[in-house]
């Protein structure tokens, strides 16, 4: 099937939602997201107004995926995709278009949050990537990993 990538719309993070409690590793529930702050208003209202731009990969009418970066901090915010979507290089496209969104709006230096597990697949796909630790965690825990030009 042919997956499609665009801009996500403020009408994508329902679906968005409901993908993040279906992920591999670190799945999270509509009803945790809540508890953290994170609902369907408040985050299609963040897109709406560019402060959390991401893209989103869509095969048919399934969100396949996506990734939303912070326009204020050069945070990547959240990746994630469907399992059976896994393995084609589908996340780390997401993620270049969210990181060159960011380095078009003057970031030099991004930064996210990743598991210190080197069990998880996380933990390398970042670290291929190109992403280093800064020793630093985050809120919750995760190991801060940066990205800069060059």
């Amino acid at each position: 099937m042919i997956v499609t990538l665009r801009a996500a719309l403020p009408a994508d993070i329902a679906a968005c939602i409901a993908l993040r409690g279906r992920t591999r590793e670190n799945a999270i529930s509509a009803a945790r997201l809540a508890e953290l702050g994170i609902t369907e208003a408040s985050w299609s209202g963040q897109v709406r107004d560019g402060t959390l731009p991401g893209f989103v990969a869509l095969a048919g009418d399934t969100l396949a995926g996506y990734c939303f970066g912070d326009a204020g901090s050069g945070e990547i915010v959240v990746l994630a995709l469907l399992p059976d979507f896994e393995g084609r290089g589908l996340g780390r496209t997401l993620l270049a278009r969210t990181v060159d969104h960011l380095r078009g709006l003057g970031h030099a230096r991004l930064f996210l949050g990743c598991s210190a597990n080197p069990a998880h697949r996380s933990h390398g796909f970042y670290r291929r990537l190109g992403w280093r630790p800064t020793g630093e965690r985050d809120g919750h825990g995760d190991e801060v990993l940066e990205l800069r030009p060059g």
